[in-house]
């Protein structure tokens, strides 16, 4: 395993807007699902509880996997401030979405360990602002079943339409203008965990 610096950060390191009680998260929906959910601070029924919900914390990574929100289906940007209890389970009972011999030993454990768990984690190379993949990695959280169910009905504190400020970066960037979009960026800070939480996550 390789968990040495690249750069600035270390390879495997969650980097997230994050107060001393909550952790905010992205993700982009149809306008139908996520305008509602912004507006009523819930997701609405139908919002799919049967389907694997990923979440992301690096705004930059979200906006490689929206294009700017431009993408079908991914039009309406959501920033969702979830608590950290919420946030830290997940990851405890979380298994890499592929399969590492030095964690998981042998191929067949690693693919009872992924049935059996309601997360899933996966480590995709972070972003620029032009969407340029970075050395180091970006954390993506798969939620299903009773992760996906906290997630819809314990976790989240609040959400935020930030298609706007998508937007607004999103043309910064198209006109050269890269230190005033980073400037509206959320700050991103490493997010303290203890090592244990993260152990059997890094690839």
């Amino acid at each position: 395993m390789n968990d040495q610096p690249t750069g600035r950060h270390p390879k495997f390191e969650v980097r997230a807007r994050h107060t001393e009680t909550t952790v905010t998260v992205y993700q982009a929906y149809r306008p139908e699902i996520g305008r509602a959910a912004a507006r009523h601070g819930r997701f609405p029924s139908s919002w799919s509880r049967e389907r694997m919900t990923w979440i992301k914390p690096s705004f930059l990574w979200m906006m490689y996997r929206c294009g700017w929100g431009t993408k079908k289906d991914q039009e309406t940007v959501l920033a969702v401030e979830i608590s950290r209890e919420g946030f830290v389970w997940a990851l405890r009972n979380a298994c890499l979405s592929h399969y590492v011999p030095a964690l998981h030993g042998d191929g067949g454990t690693w693919k009872r360990e992924l049935r059996k768990a309601p997360a899933r984690v996966q480590w995709d190379p972070e972003r620029d602002l032009r969407l340029t993949p970075l050395a180091h990695r970006s954390l993506q959280l798969g939620l299903a079943g009773e992760a996906a169910a906290r997630y819809a009905d314990e976790w989240i504190v609040g959400i935020e339409d930030v298609t706007p400020l998508a937007a607004e970066i999103h043309a910064l960037v198209r006109e050269g203008e890269l230190d005033r979009a980073a400037g509206l960026l959320p700050e991103e800070r490493p997010y303290p965990l203890d090592d244990d939480v993260l152990a059997h996550l890094r690839a």
